[in-house]
C-alpha cells in the first residue's frame, strides 16, 4: 500500500487505535490484577495478624506459645521473608517478641514512616526486610487497657506479588500481542473489502479509457453509487460536447468554402490581371490555411472521446489494398509487416489518416517499393503504457536532414511537380501529438525516406 493511499491512510489510523487501546487496556488489566493480588496477599497476612492478637488478648498462655499458634513453617524458617513481631509501646523499655524467622532482626515501623491507619484500625504498606527483600507488612496498634499497649506486626515476602503480577503480565502481553496481530488482520481484509468498491470503479473507468466498455456498469454502495451517476452523466455529456464540435465545424467548413470558391472564380475570370493573379495566390494560401485549421479542430474533437481502440493490422492491411489500387499505374509493390496484437488507443479514422497520409506519400515518391511495419513497444516505465510504432520506408531519392526539417513545416513543399496541398505531414504531426505521439523522418534503409510515428497502443 502507497503512503498517499486512502488504504494506507485507514490502515494506520486503524492500526494506531488498536495499539493505543491495547496498551491502555493492557496497563488497566495488569494494575487490576496487581490490587487482586495484593488484596489475596493482605487477607492472609490480616488472618496471620487476627491470630496473633487474639494470642496477645490471652495472657494467660505460656510465653512460647504464640511461636506455634499460626501454622506456617516459614515463620520458624530463619530470615525466609515471612515475620511477625509484638511490640509493647507502653513500658520505659519496648518488650519486643518475635517470629524464629526473624532471628535478631527487627521489622521497622510503618507508623515512622508516615502511613495513616486505615478505617479498619490497620496500617498496611512496603517496607525493606532484613536481608533486602521487599516486605508486605500490616501492623495495628492493640490497646488491651491495664494488660498494656502493644503494635503487632506480620510481613511476608512480596515477591509473590511482584512475581504473581509479572507472570499476568507475560501471559498478558502474548495475549494482545497475538490479539493486536489478529486485529490487524482483519482490518486489512475490512479496508480491503470496504474499498473493493472504488477498485471497481477505477478498473471500470480504465476500461472506459482504454475503450472495453462505454459506462460505469453494475450496483455499488449507496454512498457510491452517486460517484458512478456523475460519471456516467459527464462522459454523456462529453460525448455531446464533441458531437456539437463536429457539427459546427462541418458547418464552418461549408461555410468558407463557398465564399472562396466564389473569389477563385472571380478572380479567374480575370485572365492574367497582375491583381487578379495575387487573389488567387493568397486565395489559395487562405484556402490551405482553412482546411489545416479545420482539420486540426475536427481531429482534436474526435481525439476528446474516451474508450475508443482500433486494430491496427487490418486498418493498415484495408490502406495497403487501398494504395496498390490508386497507384496501380506505377507498380509500387506495398509490403506489411505488423504485430496482430497492435491496437492504437484511438478512433479508426485518425489512425486511417495518419497512416494513410505517411503511406500515400511514400508512394509518391518510391521507385518500386514500400515497407510498412507495425511494432509494439512495451512500456519503458511503471504505470505507463505500450505505444505503437508505425514505420513506413519508400525506395525513393530520400530527403537531406535540411530537407526533412523543411517538409515537416506546415504546408512546406519541395516539388510541385507532385499533387497534393502539402498539408499531410504536418495533418499528421499535429494530430500524432494530440493523442501523445509524435512523428519523425529519417533515412530508411532501402534507400529512401523513413517516417516513423510513435502512437498510444493497448
Amino acid at each position: 500500500m502507497r503512503r498517499s493511499s486512502l488504504a494506507t491512510r485507514l490502515f494506520l489510523s486503524a492500526t494506531a487505535w488498536v495499539v493505543v487501546i491495547l496498551i491502555i487496556t493492557g496497563f488497566i488489566l495488569s494494575s487490576v490484577y496487581r490490587d487482586a493480588t495484593e488484596r489475596a496477599f493482605d487477607r492472609r497476612l490480616n488472618l496471620y495478624l487476627r491470630t496473633l492478637i487474639a494470642e496477645v488478648a490471652t495472657p494467660d498462655e505460656p510465653p512460647d506459645h504464640q511461636f506455634q499458634s499460626l501454622g506456617e513453617p516459614l515463620f520458624e524458617l530463619p530470615l525466609s521473608g515471612w515475620y511477625w513481631q509484638i511490640t509493647r509501646t507502653d513500658s520505659e523499655k519496648p518488650e519486643v517478641r518475635a517470629s524464629r524467622s526473624l532471628w535478631d532482626k527487627k521489622l521497622p515501623k510503618l507508623e515512622d514512616q508516615g502511613i495513616e491507619l486505615t478505617p479498619a484500625g490497620i496500617r498496611i504498606g512496603y517496607v525493606d526486610g532484613p536481608e533486602g527483600q521487599t516486605l508486605r507488612i500490616v501492623e495495628r496498634p492493640v490497646d488491651l487497657g491495664a494488660d498494656g499497649k502493644f503494635l503487632v506486626a506480620v510481613a511476608g515476602d512480596a515477591s509473590e506479588i511482584f512475581d504473581e503480577t509479572r507472570s499476568f503480565d507475560y501471559y498478558l502481553g502474548g495475549t494482545f500481542a497475538a490479539l493486536g496481530i489478529v486485529l490487524l488482520l482483519t482490518t486489512i481484509f475490512q479496508v480491503r473489502f470496504g474499498l473493493a468498491p472504488l477498485k471497481r470503479i477505477s478498473e471500470a473507468i480504465a476500461a472506459i479509457r482504454s475503450g472495453r466498455a462505454e459506462r460505469l456498469e453494475g450496483d455499488f454502495p449507496v454512498e457510491i453509487a452517486p460517484l458512478a451517476r456523475e460519471t456516467n452523466a459527464l462522459i454523456d455529456a462529453n460525448r455531446g460536447i464533441v458531437e456539437r464540435a463536429r457539427t459546427h465545424v462541418g458547418n464552418l467548413a461549408h461555410a468558407i468554402k463557398t465564399p472562396l470558391s466564389v473569389i477563385v472564380n472571380e478572380a479567374s475570370s480575370h485572365g492574367s490581371d497582375p491583381f487578379a493573379s495575387k487573389v488567387l495566390e493568397q486565395a489559395e494560401v487562405m484556402r490551405n490555411q482553412v482546411a489545416h485549421h479545420l482539420e486540426r479542430a475536427r481531429i482534436a474533437a474526435r481525439v476528446t472521446i474516451v474508450g475508443t481502440v482500433t486494430e491496427v493490422a487490418p486498418t493498415i492491411e484495408a490502406l495497403r489494398r487501398t494504395m496498390e489500387k490508386i497507384h496501380r499505374d506505377r507498380d509500387i509493390a506495398i509490403e506489411v509487416k505488423a504485430d496482430p496484437q497492435a491496437r492504437f488507443r484511438g478512433e479508426r479514422q485518425d489512425l486511417e489518416e495518419m497512416a494513410g497520409n505517411l503511406v500515400d506519400n511514400a508512394c509518391k515518391w518510391a521507385s518500386s517499393r514500400v515497407f510498412i511495419e507495425v511494432i509494439v513497444e512495451r512500456p519503458a516505465a511503471p504505470g505507463a503504457g505500450p505505444m505503437l510504432r508505425i514505420i513506413v520506408d519508400d525506395d525513393g531519392r530520400g530527403l537531406s536532414a535540411a530537407e526533412r526539417a523543411q517538409v515537416s513545416r506546415r504546408g512546406q513543399r519541395l516539388d510541385e511537380s507532385k499533387p497534393g496541398s502539402g498539408l499531410g505531414l504536418s495533418i499528421v504531426t499535429d494530430l500524432a501529438a494530440l493523442y501523445g505521439g509524435s512523428l519523425s523522418l529519417g533515412a530508411a534503409p532501402i534507400g529512401g525516406l523513413r517516417a516513423e510515428l510513435l502512437l498510444p497502443g493497448l
